[in-house]
């Protein structure tokens, strides 16, 4: 088994955040293998660059909520007009995601 990957720790936080928009940063990292400090630079980078929004659930005010603005480019020139959308197309099972308005829930 190789000690490499194909996807960054950037793109594998975005794949959690596909399957479970409600997933805490502790998981993420468990998840993932990473720490919960590393987690949400992640987190914070994505959401920075617009790629994901981080909103407060309702029922309790405590837990983040995060959705995929899978209209948005990949930013990436060799992808072309690629977008978040359509990479996620590929790699998540799109039978256990909900769509939501202006993105990936």
């Amino acid at each position: 088994m190789p000690t490499w990957s194909f996807l960054t720790n950037h793109a594998r936080v975005l794949l959690c955040i596909a399957h479970d928009p409600g997933a805490r940063l502790r998981d993420i990292g468990t998840t993932l293998g990473i720490t919960e400090r590393s987690a949400y630079g992640i987190v914070t980078d994505l959401t920075e660059a617009g790629y994901v929004v981080k909103e407060r659930e309702e029922k309790d005010g405590r837990r983040n909520r995060y959705q995929i603005q899978a209209h948005l480019p990949l930013g990436e020139a060799i992808s072309g007009d690629r977008t978040i959308g359509e990479v996620l197309d590929l790699l998540v099972d799109t039978n256990a995601r909900t769509r939501q308005p202006g993105g990936r829930g």
